[in-house]
This record gives C-alpha cells, sequence and structure tokens, in this order.
C-alpha cells in the first residue's frame, strides 16, 4: 500500500498520471470535435442536436463527464506539482541560458498555456453545460424547449456574441499550442517513448494539434458569420 501510494506521489508517478488523463483528455476531444462538426453538416441543426441529445441523454456518457472533471482537475494538480518542482530544482541561470536552446517556447509555456485553457473551460462549462445539463443561469435561448436539450440554439444564442466568439477562437490557439508539445508528452510519459514509434506519434501529435483546435474555432466562426446571418 505504501509502495503504491509513494509511486504516485514521487516525480514518475505524477508524470504517469499526466500522462494517462492527457491520453483521456485527447480521446474525449476526438468525441467532442466530432459532435460539434455535425453543424457543418446540417446547418439546420437537426444532426447536431440528435448527436448533442444522445451525449447528454445516454447514462453511460453522463457517468463518464464527472470521471472527465475527475481527469481535468487531477491533470491540473499534477501540472501545477511538477511545475513547482521542477522550477525548485533547476537554476535560474540554466534555465535561461539553455531554455531557447533545449525547447520550443510552447514547452516552456505549458503553464501558462493550461491557465489560459482553464479559464476558457470555466467559460465553456457556464455557456453550455451549466445551462443545458443542470439548467441554471440564464434565461433559454429563443426556439429552445425548457429541458430539451436544444443546444444548437443554445450555441447560436452563445456565438450571436462577437466578443465570445473571439474568446473561443483565441482560446483555440491556446489549446493548439499546449496540444504541440502536451500531446507526444503524453505518450512519453506513459513510458511509450521508442525510436519506431515516436517519430510517428509526434506527427500525428503535429497534426492532431493543427486539425482539432481548428475545427473547434471555425464553429463559432460558422455560427456567427453563417447560421446567424
Amino acid at each position: 500500500m505504501s509502495s503504491s501510494s509513494s509511486f504516485f506521489t514521487s516525480s514518475i508517478g505524477r508524470k504517469f498520471v499526466m500522462g494517462f488523463t492527457g491520453i483521456f483528455l485527447i480521446a474525449f476531444l476526438i468525441v467532442h470535435v466530432g459532435v460539434n462538426s455535425m453543424v457543418f453538416l446540417d446547418s439546420s441543426g437537426e444532426l447536431f442536436n440528435a448527436a448533442a441529445h444522445f451525449m447528454g441523454t445516454n447514462w453511460v456518457i453522463r457517468s463518464m463527464e464527472f470521471v472527465l472533471f475527475a481527469g481535468i482537475i487531477l491533470h491540473i494538480v499534477q501540472s501545477i506539482i511538477l511545475t513547482r518542482r521542477n522550477k525548485a530544482a533547476r537554476p535560474d541561470d540554466y534555465a535561461v541560458s539553455g531554455s531557447n536552446v533545449n525547447s520550443k517556447w510552447y514547452s516552456r509555456s505549458m503553464g501558462l498555456l493550461g491557465t489560459l485553457i482553464l479559464i476558457f473551460l470555466i467559460i465553456h462549462l457556464d455557456n453550455f453545460w451549466i445551462k443545458a445539463r443542470l439548467g441554471i443561469g440564464g434565461e433559454i435561448p429563443e426556439g429552445a424547449t425548457p429541458g430539451s436539450h436544444d443546444m444548437f440554439a443554445q450555441m447560436k444564442h452563445v456565438f450571436s456574441n462577437v466578443i465570445l466568439v473571439v474568446v473561443y477562437v483565441l482560446s483555440m490557439i491556446s489549446l493548439s499550442y499546449h496540444l504541440m508539445h502536451g500531446f507526444q508528452s503524453a505518450f512519453q510519459s506513459l513510458g511509450l517513448n521508442h525510436y519506431k514509434y515516436t517519430p510517428a506519434i509526434k506527427s500525428i501529435g503535429k497534426w492532431f494539434s493543427i486539425i482539432v483546435p481548428v475545427l473547434f474555432a471555425l464553429m463559432p466562426l460558422y455560427v456567427y458569420f453563417v447560421i446567424n446571418k
């Protein structure tokens, strides 16, 4: 029992947890972007609402939402602890003199990028999950029926605000850079680092870090400039 707990409190154990939760969150992004992309296939919103309704009423997926929240919190906590430990263990002069040579700027800014994404998540949850799932706060969007999980009407309502559209697009830029380092790092933290497979993981991670955030960013732009016009 003590050896198990000491592993998860060690640097290696914390990195393992970071990698595991990171891959879990990557899987969530794939599902989420798939549902969001339905809006591009059907501007009436019926296809999007059907997918959103399934996600919102299926008990397995609803249960996984709590696992997701736990994973996000654990990912953040472990990130903070590891960042503080790394700063404490690394002299300032070494970090400054060698950082530009040894790593990309976004690799050194994961804490900042993660903080920006956390702020975005709070805004996103307030705009959608809290209102649609819990029915707390805000007025019902025009055309939506209370308790109907009409996420399309909610989305049109939220993205009629150009400020929120800009916030979402900028947040996806932060997500893109966060994934640039985090995707490959998640696999490496789990020990999945091999000369045969690492180049492929890096390549997939690069395209994933571009394609997924771009699709997320296109959605509010599409709703604002096409659907709401």
